[in-house]
């Protein structure tokens, strides 16, 4: 062959187009940990290319919420992050409070707060946990969901139910917590710490799980809030904002709590940064016990809460009331509001438009879920296939809430 013919063979050899692969990643996958897909085009085992597909399980709550009166959108609120579903239900019991200019007792917000807290430790278990079984720390995983049952145990003694809760209601609680509860939340908050230390040995500083997770789905600051991150997503890219002390809310502000932030945005500091503050959700529910001021439950809002079921029986104003708040009868004032917590993912906001009806005219939720998991193709690009399921999981995605 001449010389001229070897330099054309080579010329064609760069110029012809790379072969990839296609790759469905979901919507049934067992590591995706919900109902939603990535199609990936992939150079081998890099990922070339990723373009996610949304809406499996996408229910319309904010429209259903348009035809039902407000108490029975709490139900709704529950599905959205169902592994931190009380934060959920406060938000929105928050919300309409917000409308409605109710006055919460203080003893109500404390309350309010130590359910939080857990709600919050519980989602952050479920979160490290799973992150350590994607990188083969089953151990971990088994040893620390046991701590998430005692917490569903509280729940279910407050209100009867473990996962989806609607355990609040719109001015307060229902009834003061029994013995047994405070008992087991007393148990909790003495036992847990030890059972989460010894999980954080196991992981922390594992030389196989830092080298599986650090530089692991990095993203920068600057491109975190480009994305309106928010949460521990955002905060392990080394920006300190967190809800509960910009906007604080149910009394926030008495209570004496750091936030965590990291440096690189990666895995492993979207792990340190939740492991860090399940240990100030407990600096906060002890706070909360110990400073747990006497007083009511609830609001005195007639309109918006049930009144003793004894006065029900015997009184015919408490009857009436009962009927209307049960039937949906309560007008709402016309107003617009917002309202934000801190969920267990970031800023969970409630936007509310009411024209004076029974129902909302508009509702709006800020998923943080929906959010972020925008950012999720360009932080797997250039990455290995394995470095994605890993990456996913400590972003925490919940199919709940990014549908809704």
């Amino acid at each position: 062959m001449s010389k001229k013919e070897n330099n054309q063979h080579a010329g064609s050899a760069d110029t012809e187009e790379k072969e990839y692969s296609i790759l469905n990643l979901g919507p049934t996958h067992p590591a995706t940990h919900g109902i939603f897909q990535n199609v990936l085009k992939m150079d081998g085992e890099i990922i070339h290319e990723a373009v996610p597909t949304l809406g499996y399980i996408h229910r319309a709550f904010e429209k259903l919420a348009e035809r039902r009166p407000y108490a029975q959108i709490t139900p709704i609120t529950d599905r959205l992050n169902y592994c931190s579903s009380p934060i959920n239900n406060m938000g929105w019991h928050m919300t309409v409070e917000k409308l409605i200019k109710a006055e919460i007792p203080k003893r109500a917000e404390y309350m309010r707060v130590i359910i939080m807290e857990l709600s919050r430790i519980a989602d952050h278990i479920i979160c490290n946990t799973i992150i350590g079984q994607d990188t083969g720390a089953t151990t971990g995983f088994l040893y620390l969901f046991q701590w998430r049952e005692h917490i569903y145990d509280i729940f279910e003694s407050i209100c009867g139910a473990r996962l989806t809760t609607n355990i609040c209601r719109i001015g307060g609680f229902d009834r003061e917590w029994s013995k047994d509860t405070w008992d087991k939340i007393n148990a909790f908050v003495k036992d847990f710490p030890a059972a989460l230390e010894e999980f954080n040995g196991l992981l922390e500083r594992n030389k196989i799980f830092m080298d599986r997770t650090i530089n692991c789905g990095p993203i920068s600051a600057k491109m975190a809030l480009e994305y309106s991150f928010t949460g521990p997503n955002l905060r392990a890219a080394g920006v300190d904002y967190d809800v509960r002390v910009a906007s604080p809310y149910s009394s926030y502000q008495d209570f004496e709590f750091t936030i965590p932030v990291g440096t690189s945005g990666d895995t492993y500091d979207r792990f340190t940064v939740r492991q860090e503050e399940m240990r100030q959700s407990l600096h906060i529910i002890r706070q909360a016990i110990k400073n747990l001021p006497n007083g009511p439950v609830h609001a005195d809002i007639p309109d918006f809460f049930l009144p003793p079921k004894q006065e029900v029986y015997n009184n015919m104003e408490a009857l009436i009331y009962h009927f209307k708040i049960v039937m949906g009868e309560t007008d709402i004032p016309r107003g617009e509001v917002y309202h934000c917590v801190e969920g267990g993912n970031g800023e969970l906001g409630f936007y509310l438009i009411s024209d004076g009806g029974r129902t909302p005219f508009r509702l709006h939720f800020r998923r943080p879920c929906f959010i972020y998991y925008q950012a999720y193709p360009e932080m797997i690009k250039g990455a290995m296939l394995s470095d994605a399921i890993i990456t996913m999981s400590s972003m925490n995605v919940i199919a709940g809430e990014l549908d809704a």
